[in-house]
C-alpha cells in the first residue's frame, strides 16, 4: 500500500486502471492552463498524445517538448537534453511540466522543475525504475554520472492500462531495480555503522516492505499480469517515497548502483547503445552479493580484510544473512524475464573488473565495496 506521508511534498497518487483520466481534472482544478508535456517519441505515443488531446480539448494552451535521442537512438539525461527542455519552457507562462515517460524523462523534468520553480506531474509509461517520486536526479554531466537534488512531482498518475502494455524488458528492468535494494539496504546500514552516515529506520522499512512484496510476486511480474504490474509499480513508487522521506538516495542506491553508473559511463564514452538501468542494477546486485558474502566469509579468518569487518563482523554477518546469494538473485531476475548475468547483459570481464576497483569513487558513500578497495 502506497504511503502518502505528511512530511513529503507529494499530494496525490493514482495507481489503477484509467488513472490517466484523472490527470486533466487535476490539472484544471490546480489552475494550470499552460502545461508543457515532456516525452520522447515512444512515450508520446504511449500516453503523451492522449494527454495533449484531452488537455487541449479543455482549453489548455498545451505545448510539447519531444526529447531527441542521441546517435545510438537513446534519450539521455545529459546537458543536451536538459537545455532542450529549458529552452522549451516559456518563462512567466509555462505553469506545469508533465513528465510522460520512464526514468530518463523524469530525471530531465525534475531537474528543470527544480531550476525553474515550475511544478511537475508524473505520468509513468513503464514500471521500469524507482525514481518517479524521488527528488534525486541521476544526470550525465560531461560524461560523468552525478546524482543531484532536484524536485519531486506534485502528483503521479500511473495507469495500469498503459503500464501493462510496456515491453517485457522494461518490466524486468523495474524488477531488477527493486532487487538492487537487497544490497543497497545492506550498504546503508553498513555505512551508518562504520562511518556514521545518516540513517532513517522508517525509510528503510518502507523500502524493505516494497522489496519483499516484489519478491513474493516475482512470477506474476514475469508474466505481466495486472496484479504483478500493480505490485511492481507500487513498489517502485514506495521506493521513491522512501528516498523522498530521507532526502537522499541511500535507501535505494548502494554499490550495485555505482557499478551500474560506471558501466553506463563506459558505454557512453565508447558510443555504445545504453543498457537499461534496472537491468544493470539487477545483475550488479547479484555480483555485489557474491563479493560481499565471499568477503565476510574470509573475514572470519583474519588477513587483509577491512578493519570494519574485523571490528563489526558479527553485526555485518547478521545483516548480510538477509541478502540472498548471487544464484538466488539471478533466479529471481530470470523469473521476471530479464538478463541475469554479466554475459547476458553484455558486460565484458575487463570492464567488470575495472568497475569493482573504481566504481566506489563515483560517490562518497562508505559502502562495503569501498571498504574492500581501501583495505
Amino acid at each position: 500500500m502506497i504511503h502518502l506521508l505528511d512530511d513529503i511534498p507529494l499530494d496525490y497518487i493514482s495507481l489503477e486502471k484509467g488513472s490517466l483520466n484523472k490527470l486533466a481534472p487535476y490539472v484544471m482544478k490546480a489552475g494550470y492552463r499552460h502545461p508543457l508535456i515532456v516525452a520522447d517519441r515512444n512515450t508520446y505515443e504511449a500516453a503523451g498524445r492522449a494527454v495533449e488531446a484531452e488537455l487541449g480539448g479543455l482549453g489548455c494552451a498545451v505545448t510539447l517538448c519531444l526529447i531527441q535521442p542521441d546517435a545510438t537512438g537513446d534519450c539521455i539525461a545529459d546537458e543536451k537534453s536538459l537545455v532542450e527542455l529549458l529552452l522549451a519552457v516559456t518563462p512567466g507562462t509555462t505553469d506545469c511540466l508533465l513528465a510522460v515517460g520512464s526514468g530518463t524523462i523524469h530525471d530531465i523534468v525534475r531537474f528543470a522543475a527544480s531550476k525553474t520553480g515550475i511544478p511537475f506531474l508524473s505520468v509513468p509509461t513503464a514500471p521500469s525504475v524507482d525514481g518517479f517520486t524521488s527528488k534525486c536526479a541521476p544526470l550525465m554531466i560531461r560524461g560523468v554520472k552525478q546524482t543531484v537534488l532536484a524536485a519531486a512531482p506534485k502528483a503521479i498518475f500511473a495507469d495500469l492500462d498503459i503500464l501493462t502494455r510496456a515491453p517485457q524488458e522494461l518490466v524486468a528492468a523495474g524488477f531488477g531495480d527493486m532487487l538492487g535494494k537487497f544490497t543497497s539496504l545492506f550498504d546503508w546500514k553498513f555505512s551508518s555503522l562504520t562511518a556514521d552516515e545518516p540513517y532513517n529506520q522508517r525509510a528503510a522499512q518502507i523500502t524493505e516492505a516494497a522489496l519483499q512484496d516484489c519478491v513474493m510476486h516475482a512470477d506474476a511480474i514475469g508474466r505481466r499480469t495486472e496484479e504483478g504490474i500493480r505490485v511492481l509499480m507500487n513498489a517502485l513508487i514506495e521506493s521513491g517515497v522512501a528516498m523522498l522521506l530521507f532526502g537522499q538516495s541511500h535507501p535505494a542506491s548502494g554499490a550495485e548502483h555505482h557499478l551500474s553508473h560506471y558501466w553506463e559511463m563506459s558505454y557512453l564514452k565508447r558510443g555504445r547503445k545504453a543498457l537499461l538501468h534496472g537491468a544493470k542494477v539487477g545483475v550488479a546486485s547479484a555480483e555485489i552479493s557474491r563479493l560481499y558474502h565471499d568477503a565476510v566469509d574470509r573475514a572470519q579468518y583474519p588477513g587483509d580484510e577491512p578493519e570494519q569487518l574485523l571490528c563489526h563482523g558479527a553485526q555485518v554477518r547478521e545483516w548480510l544473512a538477509a541478502v540472498p546469494s548471487a544464484p538466488e538473485i539471478r533466479r529471481l531476475l530470470e523469473l521476471a524475464g530479464g538478463p541475469s548475468s554479466l554475459d547476458e547483459l553484455g558486460i565484458e570481464d575487463e570492464l567488470f573488473a575495472e568497475s569493482l576497483r573504481e566504481a566506489h569513487k563515483l560517490r562518497s558513500r562508505h559502502t562495503l565495496l569501498r571498504a574492500l578497495n581501501e583495505a
